[in-house]
């Protein structure tokens, strides 16, 4: 085939966004031929929709040598922001910056009002917004998107834009930054945009609304992006990304089989580009989380290493683990170093209701109250419905802890329609375990089997053998119930601390049978006395027989 043919064919493909065919006819023209800049940039753009960095970064760079011997100096700017781009995103700053100080030096000798002027804007606003500095990086965004408009071209407008909103839902503008997603998603899925600026978008879109904890905005983006990848099935740069995005939708749905399928996919299929090695990471926590909420600790503890080697740091599912094996006091200080590592606000959000759970099981009553108290103001100030509802699972957590049954129902009640308003049946079967438990410790026996009973046909439908022997045993009569039913609010390793002290064990002897610290056995016993209103060993084990406890 000559080299004409090869061209026409390579274009043609890429018109069609047939990217494998497209890649290969324009690499033989290339090989036989010099081609011009517009083809090689036709691909460079191929090589990234396949995820081939390397061809991409390579392609670029001729095209930008190729515009500059044209004497096009604003094409070859837009070359060296793309490449740019590509190094930033790969951790090679320092020839990113080179890239972008390079286009800036060229188009500042030039001197023409062009819209490369906008998009040499981006690493700007990037650089902003990485940093915190939301309101400058907004002003840089929206300057850059008037220049896109003046100038028509759509992929300027909308990368900006997109970001304008990512920065108003972080400076608490949240209405009005998911306004602008919203049209996003509409001028996105009429092709109004490029390849390359379609995937950006999608990708980033939904990692931000995945930040803010809107699941509904989550959903709807997911399945856009899933559309866009079907309709372009040689695509390998966005697919890994898109089916960890949808195992993600499909755990929260209580698709959790189908969930694990493509997170496994995404680690199976699509490794090549920075984007899919980014995935990967995500991916394996993912298959971390399905493993170990159906009780299958070692394939779980297998994933969280993966994603912890891909550079996902894997919590709080690894706490959550230790903390499901009996290694409280593991699981306390893993918790406890991730929440007071990460500041921002949203980060610390994702860490909290695993934070409530593990500190209290370390028998931190107060410690737990005043996490799930911050979740609460960080779920106002985000407007945010998920954290609503997990906010509201803490703090019945923590009032039935206290032994305030009244409170931890009326807090119950609220996650649970926050998590059925969500469609998430796995949260909202565990907040149905919390109404029960504040039902008994109210005399309601009625109500609370018939709450056990509903979530436990949950759990059972979704695998989460873990929760269904929980159930159980409130069910049945174990452990926590004498002592939930009447009102005493003694946690399930607090009855385990007392039956020891019962039996006359010692604080090590209690330690050493528990697997916890000598520490953590007084705080257990302190806590104790306080709910029983004793004050000594002796009285608590004589008021633990006479009112059946253990």
């Amino acid at each position: 085939m000559d080299t004409r043919t090869d061209l026409v064919r390579g274009r043609a493909c890429y018109t069609a966004e047939a990217w494998r065919e497209a890649f290969e006819s324009l690499s033989a023209a290339d090989g036989a031929a010099t081609v011009g800049a517009d083809d090689l940039e036709l691909l460079a753009r191929a090589a990234y929709m396949l995820g081939r960095d390397e061809d991409y970064v390579a392609a670029l760079e001729r095209a930008h040598a190729g515009w500059l011997d044209a004497g096009d100096v604003p094409r070859a700017v837009r070359c060296a922001v793309w490449i740019g781009h590509s190094m930033l995103f790969r951790g090679h700053g320092a020839r990113a910056s080179g890239w972008f100080s390079l286009g800036e030096r060229l188009l500042g000798a030039e001197g023409r009002d062009c819209v490369e002027r906008g998009y040499l804007l981006i690493p700007v606003w990037l650089g902003q917004m990485g940093s915190g500095d939301w309101r400058s990086g907004r002003a840089t965004a929206a300057e850059a998107a008037a220049i896109g408009e003046r100038f028509g071209d759509a992929d300027l407008v909308w990368l900006a834009r997109d970001d304008q909103g990512r920065a108003l839902v972080n400076l608490g503008r949240v209405h009005e930054g998911l306004r602008l997603v919203d049209e996003a998603l509409v001028v996105v899925e009429s092709g109004a945009l490029s390849p390359v600026v379609s995937g950006i978008v999608y990708c980033n879109t939904i990692s931000f609304c995945h930040d803010l904890y809107d699941l509904r905005h989550v959903r709807e983006w997911t399945d856009a992006l899933t559309r866009w990848c079907e309709r372009q099935p040689q695509m390998v740069a966005h697919n890994g990304l898109c089916l960890v995005h949808r195992a993600e939708v499909l755990q929260y749905g209580g698709a959790w089989p189908a969930a694990l399928d493509e997170a496994c996919r995404a680690t199976g299929r699509f490794t090549q580009g920075v984007l899919n090695r980014i995935a990967c990471g995500q991916a394996f926590y993912r298959q971390g989380e399905i493993h170990r909420l159906r009780g299958r600790p070692a394939e779980a503890e297998q994933a969280y290493r993966e994603a912890n080697r891909c550079g996902f740091e894997p919590q709080p599912g690894f706490a959550l683990l230790r903390l499901a094996q009996g290694n409280g006091e593991a699981a306390t200080a893993t918790i406890r170093r991730a929440v007071s590592e990460h500041t921002r606000e949203l980060e610390r959000a994702a860490l909290l209701p695993a934070y409530v759970e593990i500190v209290l099981a370390d028998a931190d009553i107060d410690g737990a109250a005043e996490a799930a108290r911050q979740l609460e103001a960080v779920a106002e100030h985000q407007d945010s419905e998920v954290l609503r509802a997990a906010a509201a699972y803490g703090v019945a957590s923590a009032a039935l802890a206290k032994g305030d049954a009244a409170a931890g129902l009326a807090a119950g009640r609220r996650a649970w329609h926050g998590w059925q308003e969500l469609e998430v049946p796995y949260e909202a079967a565990r907040s149905r375990v919390l109404v029960a438990r504040a039902c008994r410790a109210l005399g309601d026996d009625d109500t609370a089997a018939l709450e056990l009973q509903a979530a436990r046909a949950v759990f059972a439908e979704l695998g989460a053998d873990p929760d269904v022997a929980r159930v159980d045993s409130l069910a049945h009569g174990g452990p926590d119930t004498g002592a939930r039913a009447r009102g005493y609010g003694l946690s399930p390793r607090e009855v385990e601390v007392l039956r020891e002290v019962v039996g006359g064990a010692s604080n090590r002897q209690i330690a050493a049978a528990l697997v916890i610290s000598e520490h953590t056995v007084a705080r257990h016993l302190q806590n104790i006395f306080g709910k029983l209103g004793v004050s000594s060993r002796t009285a608590a084990s004589t008021f633990a027989l006479e009112h059946g406890l253990v």
